[in-house]
């Protein structure tokens, strides 16, 4: 383990990157628990609030540590305790800000809405994507490797590759978190390139546009994947995040027999 960690972590510098995933994931299951203790009453935590009583939301503080964890990096020349600190602090600061991601996209409070699901979704995208940069095999950075251990990298190297076009091919038939998870996990980035593209896809687009019996079977299959998993997507989503407040929208109009 020793000998694993000074070749494929310390050697290579993936030090800082390793501290930085691990105070990014860290800090946005921290502030989601904070959060729905907050949602719920219990705890000492509360809603931060400025002069004027106006909210401060947590992605403020996040902005801030992520200037001052890429700034510090940079003038730590990425070496020494300075680059170490600096990549907690940048960890930190980037799972505060892509936690209220969907506020930042909508320019709107939508962290308990439908809408904010795009933040546990880009979270969990950034963790998986850092993860792989962070376990690939690679022989950059690593000095006096023997020919056996170049020729093992340079397979894994290739492997990476070919998963990764792969994985594109998913990502083109509209298949986006089996594309993403294939990064990592190459037999689901196979699963989502050899079946049926989803209808609304650029691939669907471009290879059904003549073929109706692939468009109606895409449809189809589209139709009975999402009744099957929306189910448990939403519940691991709910797990993750916490559950979304229920639209407030207008009342429906009372029927006849209510209006006699």
């Amino acid at each position: 383990m020793g000998h694993w960690w000074e070749r494929n972590i310390t050697e290579p510098g993936k030090l800082p990157l390793l501290l930085a995933l691990t105070a990014f994931v860290l800090t946005f299951l921290i502030t989601r628990l904070i959060t729905r203790l907050i949602r719920a009453g219990r705890g000492p935590f509360r809603n931060i609030s400025g002069s004027g009583g106006v909210h401060i939301h947590h992605v403020v503080p996040g902005v801030l540590l992520t200037v001052a964890g890429g700034f510090g990096s940079v003038a730590s020349d990425g070496h020494g305790f300075g680059s170490l600190f600096s990549a907690v602090i940048f960890g930190m600061g980037a799972g505060l800000v892509l936690d209220e991601f969907a506020l930042i996209l909508h320019l709107d409070d939508v962290y308990w809405s439908e809408e904010g699901r795009k933040s546990v979704e880009v979270v969990v995208l950034t963790a998986a994507l850092v993860g792989l940069v962070l376990s690939g095999f690679l022989p950059f950075g690593v000095n006096d490797l023997s020919e056996e251990e170049l020729q093992d990298r340079g397979a894994a190297l290739l492997t990476i590759g070919t998963n990764f076009f792969i994985a594109l091919v998913a990502l083109s038939k509209g298949k986006a978190r089996t594309a993403i998870f294939g990064v990592i996990i190459p037999i689901v980035a196979v699963v989502g390139a050899v079946r049926l593209a989803r209808p609304t896809s650029a691939w669907a687009r471009r290879f059904y546009r003549r073929r109706p019996r692939a468009r109606a079977r895409a449809l189809l299959r589209s139709y009975r994947h999402d009744r099957r998993w929306s189910g448990p997507s939403r519940r691991l989503q709910d797990w993750i995040g916490g559950t979304p407040d229920l639209p407030s929208g207008p009342a429906p109009p009372p029927d006849r027999a209510e209006r006699r």
